[in-house]
C-alpha cells in the first residue's frame, strides 16, 4: 500500500459527508478515506484546528479528503450543507447531543432530504442518560466502564493513551456502525440515526473480563491478574540499556521457550507457573536476569521464536522495525511516517489519499465534485457563506 490519490479501495462509492470534530470522527473518517470513501470534511469558517494548533502534515486524522469551509451560521451555508446532504450515503455528526438540531441539521431535517441517509453521531455518553450533555474525555469514559480501575499499578490507576475509548470504542464502532447502517438502508431504503457512545464502545471491548469478573475469576487489584502486569510472564522487562521488553508467555509451551532462554530451564526449584502466591518473587528474579543484556541482545535471542516476545518501542522507533518495514505497515506522506490503512484487502486495497488539506482548501473543487455549478460555487465565496475567511 502507498499514498495514491485516486479512488481505490473497497469502499468507493461510498459518500460520506464529515462535521468537523476532533479525535474519534475523524480517525474513523480517515480509515472510510483510505479505504475508498469519498470523504467530504465540512471545516468551520473560524477556529481553524478547533482549538488545537499544529503543522499540517502531521494532522494525520485529517488525512486523504477535501476540505471545503462552510458558515454553518449563514442561511446559504445552511442550505449549502443541506445539498451536500442529498448527495451523500453518511453525514458524520461529531457534536454534544442537539447541537445539529439547533444548526437545522438535525436528523429529521437531513431526512427530509435524504431519507436513506445514515446520519451517524459521535459522542462520549450516547444521545440520552444524565450525562449526555456533559463534556468529557477519553479517560472519563474509561472510568465510567471499570477499565482505568483495572490499569495501573497497585497504589493508583494509570490513564491509558486515548487510543482506547476515543478510537477504539468510538472511531472503531462508528466504522462498523456506517458500514451497518449502510447496508440496511441499501435493502430497506430507508436511513437511521446511530448512536455511537465511547463509553459503551469501550465496554464492549472489555467483554471478555466482564464475563470473568461476574464469575469471580477476575482479581480487582491491579497488578494481580495474568493480563494487567501481576503475572512474571506476561509484563514488561528494564533492560541494562534502560529500554524495555515484552513478555507474553502464557501457555505452558511458550513458558518453557522462556525459562530455557532465561537460563533457567531444569530448575526444580522454580515454583508452578500458574502459582499467584509466588509470582512477585518471579518476577524479581525475572527482572535481575533481563537487567544484564541491551534491548537488541535479547531481541537476538528471542525475537522470533513463540516465547511471544517484542522489544517496546516509541512511536518514532516502531516505522523502523524489520517487521513493520517488510510488512508495509507504515508509509511516509509528506516527510511524516504514519500507518498504513488497515485491514488489508488483497483485490481493492485501501491507500492513503493524501496528507491533511488547508482548512478551506478545496471548497471550490469539494463542491464541484458533489454536484454544485462552478457559478453558484463563486456566487457563494462572494456572499461569504463558504470559502475560508481566516
Amino acid at each position: 500500500m502507498s499514498t495514491d490519490n485516486g479512488k481505490g479501495g473497497p469502499l468507493a462509492g461510498l459518500k460520506i459527508l464529515e462535521l468537523a470534530g476532533i479525535g474519534p470522527a475523524p480517525l474513523c473518517c480517515s480509515l472510510m478515506s483510505d479505504l475508498g470513501a469519498d470523504v467530504l470534511r465540512i471545516d468551520r469558517n473560524a477556529d481553524a484546528g478547533l482549538g488545537i494548533g499544529r503543522d499540517r502534515r502531521t494532522d494525520l486524522t485529517r488525512r486523504g479528503r477535501k476540505s471545503v469551509s462552510v458558515d454553518l451560521k449563514h442561511s446559504k451555508g445552511l442550505e449549502t450543507i443541506l445539498k451536500l446532504v442529498e448527495e451523500a450515503d453518511v453525514l458524520v455528526d461529531p457534536f454534544r447531543p442537539g447541537v445539529t438540531e439547533k444548526l437545522g441539521l438535525g436528523p429529521e431535517d437531513c431526512f427530509a432530504r435524504n431519507k436513506k441517509l445514515i446520519y451517524a453521531r459521535m459522542t462520549g455518553w450516547g444521545q440520552t442518560g444524565p450525562l449526555a450533555h456533559a463534556a468529557g474525555h477519553d479517560l472519563n469514559y474509561l472510568s465510567l466502564t471499570g477499565i482505568v480501575h483495572a490499569v495501573g499499578s497497585k497504589e493508583k490507576p494509570i490513564p491509558p493513551l486515548n487510543v482506547v475509548a476515543d478510537m477504539g470504542g468510538g472511531a472503531m464502532s462508528m466504522a462498523l456502525g456506517i458500514l451497518a447502517g449502510v447496508y440496511e438502508a441499501r435493502n430497506s431504503g430507508e436511513g437511521q440515526v446511530v448512536d455511537i457512545s465511547m463509553t459503551e464502545g469501550s465496554a464492549y471491548l472489555a467483554l471478555g473480563i466482564y464475563g470473568m469478573a461476574a464469575v469471580g475469576d477476575y482479581n480487582h487489584e491491579r497488578e494481580s491478574n495474568f493480563l494487567d502486569g501481576g503475572a512474571h510472564f506476561y509484563r514488561c522487562y528494564e533492560t541494562s540499556d534502560e529500554k524495555f521488553v515484552s513478555i507474553a508467555s502464557i501457555e505452558a509451551k511458550f513458558y518453557a521457550i522462556l525459562l530455557d532462554k532465561l537460563g533457567l530451564a531444569g530448575d526444580n526449584t522454580l515454583p508452578p507457573q500458574m502459582d499467584t502466591a509466588h509470582w512477585p518473587a518471579m518476577s524479581e528474579k525475572f527482572a535481575a536476569i533481563f537487567k544484564t543484556k541491551t534491548r537488541d541482545e535479547w531481541c537476538e535471542i528471542m525475537e522470533g521464536t513463540d516465547i511471544c516476545f517484542a522489544p517496546v518501542l516509541t512511536f518514532n522507533e516502531a516505522p523502523d522495525h524489520p517487521h513493520n518495514k517488510a510488512r508495509g505497515t507504515f508509509v511516509d506522506v509528506e516527510g511524516v511516517p504514519q500507518p498504513n490503512p488497515a485491514p488489508r484487502f488483497s483485490r481493492t486495497p485501501g491507500s492513503v489519499k493524501g496528507a491533511a488539506p488547508d482548512y478551506g482548501a478545496d471548497t471550490r473543487s469539494g463542491l464541484v465534485e458533489w454536484g454544485f455549478a462552478e457559478a453558484d460555487v463563486d456566487a457563494l465565496i462572494e456572499e461569504k457563506a463558504v470559502g475560508w475567511q481566516g
